[in-house]
Parts: structure tokens; C-alpha cells; sequence
């Protein structure tokens, strides 16, 4: 419109038209304030309607003289109307404004031959520039669509919703998009050769149960070709398919294809199959089946798109499965071992002296009944510890407003249960840590409390908190008997001697954190555990 009102400025009165300076000044002027109004908190986007733009245009065109002037606004509209409509209804009305123009400039004057070719030319420039807006609209159009979807994908993708409701939302949104009756996700995991396979069905709310598959199963889901991009119309007899190499983007000649077993399994009749990456190895495939159209080569180059975008959350997805699963089998570790290496053998103790005690009834019973009283309070021992233990497996929530009180209060309980002299020293003054870590860092405190209680044979045991603009940094410092090692080690330097505390090390590196070690048989050990806060 700028450009409009500044070539109608710079021609004569009479080139303008009478009321077209006006016109364009206040069409101009109502779109600025619009544009104004929009920016609002409280009004929001709020678009006028195309209709508005068009009755413009067809105004401006019986006001102006100026073809120069009315195509700078019909170029505008041309972009707006392949934005909103898209390219069929943008081109039907390129070609209707176009002859509206050949209309008007033959009313204005005699039709002369020496006339036509220019005539020609401004009917051949005006449909093809308005072809051109309307084109360049429409691919703006189709553009925020498939960044809208790819968007609306991603956000499906949560931690807090788990992988099997996330995969669950992504392929259900999948097969609705390409109108097909299912949805596949089959993912190689080279640690556990095996195959998993999320299997969704167009409508299906139900929660998703992964098949666990052999490798052998691989040539199925995996097809035989792991960078062949293929689709499939048609899949019995000799089949009527198409695909590529998704690397050079050649065409393959030999169309991968599924096994007939699974084809019968699956009762597919078409299909569309990407590879995604983990980390630039192939490492599983989306499918699609049953499509109630014909897939096109756009198609399938689309969904290309849609698979390399899901790539990186898949592998974050992927990658949080692996380190839980890493976390649980450590956790259940540490549980067992502590139940052998405490209860289970206190238990085994306490029946063999129970046996010895009951041949010594008859003949000694006052040995009998001291000896009682000792696995009495063996037993009652081994009852808090287990006690401790199911304490400590329930879920912990701990933030960082209340993580001083909370090593105060275990600080308490445990100098009235252990005996143990305990001096606890936190910098509160400047502790402010993020949740993620305020509960990794308490178990930490605590599980290395309890090592020293159960361990060390200590009489003494100090513990130092404090944080600085990068890290927070936990001590752990006791006379006791020390580890069986001695010298400064770190949480990898211990892992490869296959020494010190193992829940510990887990913890520490859950969050990023560096463990040290220090270790003086005889004399006692300090643990330092060094967290970032980046």
C-alpha cells in the first residue's frame, strides 16, 4: 500500500484518479491500526477476512488510473489469497482479476490492433505475477503446516508421559495424518539383540504393551535394506511400489519387501517404511499401513521429513529408557546385596546358633538363656536395619527449601540410634540447588551415613555441605577402619578397580557429579562428592 500511495504521489492529477490518493491513504491507516490492535495482550491475533482485501481491490480498480499503483495492491491479495486458500482458488482468481483489468482498460479506450500486443502483455504479466504471489502464499501456507505438525509431534513426545503413551500419541497422530488403518515403530536394541515393536491401530485408546522380538525377526520389520526408503500400493503378485536410497536419494531398482509370513500376520495391503537414526546407525523403522488412498512420491518424502525430525527425541526418548532401565537393575542390585550381606546372613547365623542352643537346653540351661537374649537383640537390630531399608525405597521429594531441615533431622536420628559422634556443617546461607538434585544429594548423605555406621567402626564422623556459583560439594569424613584400599581415587578409577561404594558412584553420576574417594586403612576415609550446577 506504501508502494501504491507513493506511485499515485509522484503522477500527474489526472494518471491518479479522482479518489484513489484517499482511498489508498485510508486503506493504509486502517491496516497500520489493525496491525497496532493485533499486538495487544488482551485482543490477540485477529485477522480480517480476505473478502475485505478482494472488495479493496476491485474498489481501488474503478477509482485508479494507475496500472503500476493497482498492481502493487493486487500483488499483496494474490499473496494474501494463496495464504488463505491456497494455490487452485488463488490462480481462479489471478485469472479473474486479470481480465477485470482488460475489462477497465478497454472501457477507458478504443480497442486499436497496434494495441494488441501490449494488451498481451499486461494480460500474460498480470495472470502470471498473480500466479507467481499465489504460489509463493500457498508454499508459506503448506510451510506453517508442516511446522505446526512437526511441533504438535514433538510436544507428544514427553518424559512425564512414558514411552509407551508417547509412542502411543505419535503414531496414533501418524496413521490419522496418512489415513491409514496402522501405525508401526519397530526399534533395534543392539544391547539386548532384540527387536521391540510398538504396534498402534487407527482408533485404538488402549495402552501399548511392546512386542519383544528375536533378531531373526529383523528382515520383517527391518526389511533387508536399512536405507531404503519404500512404499508399497500394491503388495501381492509382482506389487506396484516405489523407493529410494534416503542417503543419495537414488532410486532403487530392487524394492525391499516384507517376508510373506509377516505380510499374512500383518494383513497389510499397502505400506510406507522409513529407517530412523540413533546417533547416525540405523537403529529401527516407522510404518504405515493400509493406506485408504494411493501413496505418492511426496508422500513418502514427507514422511521422510516427519521421521528425521522425530530422530532426536526418539533417541532422548530411547536414551532415558536405557539409563532408568541402567538405574533400576543398579537399584535392585544394591537392594540385594545388602539383603545378603546383612539380613540374609544374620538369619543364617541366627538359626545355627538356635540349633546349637537347642541341644543345650536339656543339659545347660542357664547358658541357653543368656545366649537367648544375645539373638534377641540380634534380632532386634536386624529389624531396624530392615526397617531403614524399606524407609529409604520409598519415594523421596526433596527441595531445596527443606533439604537442611532434613539432614538435621536424619542427622538426630542417627547420632540416637548409632551412638556415633556426628557433626553436620551446611552452608544454608548460600545453599539454593535445584530439586533435581536436592534429592540425589540427600541419598547420597544418607547412604553414606549408614556405610559408616555399618562399616567403618567409627567413633567420630564429620560432614561438610557447601555450594559456589558452579558446584555444590558434599564431605564425608570418619576415623574409622578406612577402605580396603588405600590413596585418592575417582568414582571411574574405582569403577575399573572394582572398588568402593557402588550405589554412590550411581548417584553421583545420575547427576553429572564427580566422587573422590580417599582412603587410609586403620585411620578412616573421606568421601567428596562435587555436583555442577550447570
Amino acid at each position: 500500500m506504501v508502494l501504491a500511495l507513493v506511485d499515485l504521489l509522484e503522477r500527474p492529477p489526472a494518471e491518479r484518479g479522482p479518489q484513489a490518493v484517499p482511498f489508498v491513504a485510508v486503506y493504509l491507516v486502517v491496516a497500520l491500526a489493525l496491525a497496532l490492535v493485533q499486538n495487544l495482550p488482551q485482543i490477540g491475533e485477529w485477522a480480517v477476512p480476505l473478502p475485505v482485501d478482494l472488495a479493496a481491490l476491485g474498489v481501488f480498480l474503478l477509482l485508479t488510473h494507475s496500472v503500476v499503483a493497482f498492481w502493487f495492491v493486487y500483488l499483496f491479495v494474490a499473496l494474501a489469497a494463496g495464504i488463505r486458500w491456497g494455490m487452485r482458488r488463488s490462480v481462479i482468481l489471478a485469472g479473474i482479476v486479470t481480465l477485470a483489468l482488460l475489462v477497465r482498460t478497454a472501457v477507458n479506450g478504443p480497442l486499436a490492433w497496434e494495441q494488441m500486443l501490449s494488451w498481451i502483455a499486461l494480460s500474460t504479466g498480470t495472470f502470471a505475477a498473480g500466479a507467481g504471489m499465489s504460489f509463493l502464499g500457498s508454499r508459506q501456507r503448506l510451510r506453517a503446516a508442516e511446522q505446526g505438525f512437526l511441533a504438535r509431534l514433538t510436544g507428544l513426545i514427553e518424559v512425564d508421559r512414558g514411552m509407551a503413551e508417547s509412542l502411543r500419541l505419535v503414531l496414533g497422530e501418524l496413521a490419522q495424518s496418512f489415513d491409514c488403518d496402522e501405525a508401526i515403530l519397530a526399534f533395534r536394541d543392539f544391547e539386548l539383540e532384540r527387536i521391540f515393536v510398538w504396534r498402534h491401530r487407527a482408533g485404538d485408546d488402549s495402552r501399548m504393551i511392546p512386542e519383544n522380538l528375536p533378531l531373526t525377526r529383523s528382515d520383517g520389520f527391518l526389511l533387508d535394506h536399512p536405507d531404503a526408503s519404500v512404499c508399497w500400493n500394491h503388495l501381492q503378485g509382482a506389487g506396484d511400489g516405489f523407493g529410494w536410497n534416503r542417503q543419495d536419494g537414488r532410486r532403487l531398482i530392487d524394492l525391499p519387501r516384507l517376508p510373506g509370513p509377516m505380510r499374512q500376520e500383518l494383513g497389510w495391503q499397502s505400506i510406507l517404511s522409513v529407517t530412523f537414526d540413533v546417533g547416525g546407525q540405523p537403529m529401527g523403522r516407522f510404518m504405515l499401513g493400509n493406506g485408504h488412498r494411493r501413496f505418492l512420491p511426496g508422500d513418502l518424502r514427507w514422511f521422510e521429513t516427519i521421521v528425521r525430525h522425530l530422530a532426536q527425541p526418539l533417541k532422548n526418548l530411547f536414551l532415558l529408557r536405557h539409563i532408568r532401565a541402567h538405574a533400576i537393575e543398579g537399584e535392585r542390585s544394591r537392594i540385594s546385596r545388602d539383603i545378603h550381606d546383612g539380613i540374609l546372613q544374620t538369619l543364617l547365623s541366627v538359626d545355627i546358633q538356635l540349633e546349637v542352643l537347642r541341644r543345650k537346653v536339656p543339659t545347660a540351661p542357664e547358658v541357653a538363656v543368656a545366649s537367648l537374649a544375645s539373638l534377641q537383640q540380634t534380632v532386634r537390630n536386624e529389624t531396624d536395619e530392615l526397617r531403614r531399608m524399606v524407609t529409604d525405597l520409598r519415594p523421596l521429594r526433596v527441595q531445596s527449601a527443606d533439604l537442611v531441615d532434613l539432614m538435621s533431622g536424619f542427622a538426630e536420628r542417627f547420632r540416637n540410634e548409632s551412638a556415633l559422634a556426628l557433626d553436620l556443617i551446611v552452608d544454608a546461607a548460600d545453599l539454593q540447588l535445584p530439586d533435581r538434585i536436592c534429592r540425589d544429594v540427600f541419598q547420597i548423605y544418607r547412604e553414606a551415613l549408614h556405610n559408616v555406621k555399618k562399616h567403618a567402626h567409627a567413633s567420630h564422623v564429620v560432614v561438610k555441605m557447601w555450594q559456589n556459583e558452579s558446584q555444590v560439594v558434599l564431605v564425608v569424613d570418619d576415623n574409622g577402619d578406612g577402605f580396603s584400599f588405600a590413596g585418592r581415587f575417582t568414582g571411574d578409577e574405582l569403577d575399573r578397580l572394582r572398588l568402593g561404594p557402588i550405589s554412590i558412584k550411581e548417584r553421583t553420576r545420575s547427576v553429572g557429579g564427580v566422587l573422590t574417594v580417599e582412603s587410609t586403612p586403620g585411620h578412616g576415609a573421606r568421601l567428596t562428592v562435587e555436583v555442577p550446577l550447570g
